[in-house]
């Protein structure tokens, strides 16, 4: 009997919200910490700075919408180039469920959803 591989359990959340019992192990993607967050409201298991884009990208899209596409393409470059923080959230993934955590006010154009499309989370 073939076992198909299981999707990654992969959730998105931003700083702001509070943590929950079921988010699995908490990691800061994001370079800056997040205003107005203590560590101690973040709750975080782990802070991978390494991750986030580099603060050239960051500045250069400026969480506009119509440069997602091309972000969205230089930020994987940029992860292709320094692969080592990317697999480190695979294998944390691996373990089990893994909540990214981020502080973009944009939910749907931000450098967590492309974490969570190279990572072929749920």
């Amino acid at each position: 009997m073939s076992r198909k591989a299981r999707a990654p359990d992969i959730r998105l959340k931003r700083a702001y919200e509070a943590p929950a019992g079921d988010d699995g192990t908490r990691v800061l993607i994001d370079r800056l910490w997040p205003r107005g967050v203590s560590k101690a409201d973040a709750a975080l298991d782990l802070w991978l700075k390494d991750v986030a884009p580099s603060a050239e990208l960051r500045t250069w899209f400026g969480h506009d919408p119509a440069r997602f596409a091309e972000f969205r393409e230089r930020y994987t470059a940029e992860l292709r180039a320094n692969p080592e923080p990317l697999q480190k959230l695979r294998d944390i993934a691996k373990e089990g469920r893994l909540t990214l955590v981020y502080s973009a006010r944009d939910s749907e154009h931000n450098d967590a959803v492309v974490l969570h499309e190279l990572l072929g989370g749920t």
